[in-house]
């Protein structure tokens, strides 16, 4: 799959270019001096597991021990270890398009094959595309779900089918959870077979602490932390004094996240609806962002450029995520800021020397 990559969007083509972001999936960022007096902080080493006062915090978002959390600086990280920690060189390893490119060029890179199999109608899951393409040296499935960027969630159906799957075929599930809001809800729990990985970026609005983590089998979470000495060493314990502080006013920032997605929903809905022959909807469940289909003859890449230099609003544009014709939009944002940055996006579709598909 070639794509236009998401760091070269983000951090070149758009870095220092926008004035609203709708284009970034977490919620408003948190700001430092909203912790007020902070703790001292001893800025050693700490350790590869993340500091136990942390885990236990984490752990207890999953209602598991904290032997089956590990730290890490990230989920982007704690995905990466968990690759490390159960591929190797001439595995297979299949995962679901559109999606994170993180999940096919992280075994790629490692010296796997990767299936990447597209989602059927409205990106809905396909557990029978993903069961053909298994193969013999097949050695785990990655999703992401409530999925990045589709927005869809992995029906009660599905879940009990890929759980079954993992189970009989031997495999192992990387389940990116990083927008479920209640980890008692993971798929971790379902088998032995299952790791999940979450952090504190999207729905704590903080992914400038890089905390995540993984929580899995307390042997899995072994032999990755023992991986992540050849990667960070360990987490930044101010970092990690942040991430618990953050953990700490948990139903707070649950509360400010839920309010922020259903009104910037309605927002988005309505938006939709008075500019439905340029734009549809696929109806997000879970998520603070939505996936829009773009109806013009124009590429999602150049209409995000366009929205980018003539409104100074930033986009997600379908390419990133290997996919065509398309946008992903955020929505939870004040309710004005959201206004603001849709109504840059409805000045872009004025322009009438770009037709409709």
């Amino acid at each position: 799959m070639q794509t236009y990559r998401i760091q070269d969007w983000v951090f070149k083509d758009a870095l220092g270019r926008y004035d609203i972001d709708l284009g970034d999936s977490n919620a408003p960022c948190i700001t430092l001096n909203s912790f007020g007096v902070l703790p001292p902080v001893v800025l050693d080493y700490g350790t590869d597991r993340g500091a136990r006062h942390l885990r236990e915090q984490v752990a207890d978002l999953y209602g598991v021990s904290a032997e089956q959390i590990g730290i890490a600086h990230g989920a982007q990280e704690a995905l990466y270890l968990i690759y490390r920690t159960l591929v190797k060189p001439g595995d297979h390893v299949i995962t679901t398009g559109p999606g994170w490119q993180q999940s096919w060029e992280a075994p790629r890179a490692i010296g796997c094959s990767v299936s990447i199999v597209p989602y059927g109608l409205g990106f809905n899951f396909d557990i029978a595309a993903i069961e053909a393409v298994i193969q013999n040296n097949t050695r785990a499935i990655v999703i992401n779900a409530p999925c990045n960027p589709t927005g869809r969630m992995l029906s009660v159906t599905d879940r009990a089918a890929l759980v079954r799957l993992v189970e009989e075929r031997g495999l192992f599930l990387i389940a990116d959870e990083e927008y479920l809001l209640d980890l008692k809800e993971s798929l971790v729990h379902q088998s032995n077979n299952i790791v999940s990985v979450a952090s504190l970026s999207k729905i704590y609005g903080a992914p400038g602490l890089r905390v995540g983590w993984l929580a899995a089998t307390s042997a899995i979470v072994r032999d990755a932390m023992a991986y992540k000495h050849l990667t960070t060493i360990s987490n930044s314990t101010l970092c990690e004094t942040l991430g618990s502080l953050v953990l700490e006013r948990q139903p707070h920032y649950i509360l400010q996240y839920q309010g922020l997605m259903q009104q910037g929903l309605f927002i988005l809905r309505e938006w939709i609806q008075h500019h439905a022959i340029w734009v549809e909807l696929v109806e997000p469940e879970g998520t603070p962002f939505a996936w829009v289909y773009l109806k013009s003859e124009e590429t999602s890449l150049d209409f995000c450029r366009r929205v980018l230099k003539n409104s100074r609003v930033l986009l997600m544009p379908a390419e990133v995520f290997g996919e065509e014709k398309g946008l992903r939009i955020t929505f939870a944002r004040e309710s004005e800021q959201l206004k603001v940055g849709l109504a840059g996006v409805s000045a872009c579709f004025a322009d009438t020397s770009h037709s409709i598909a």
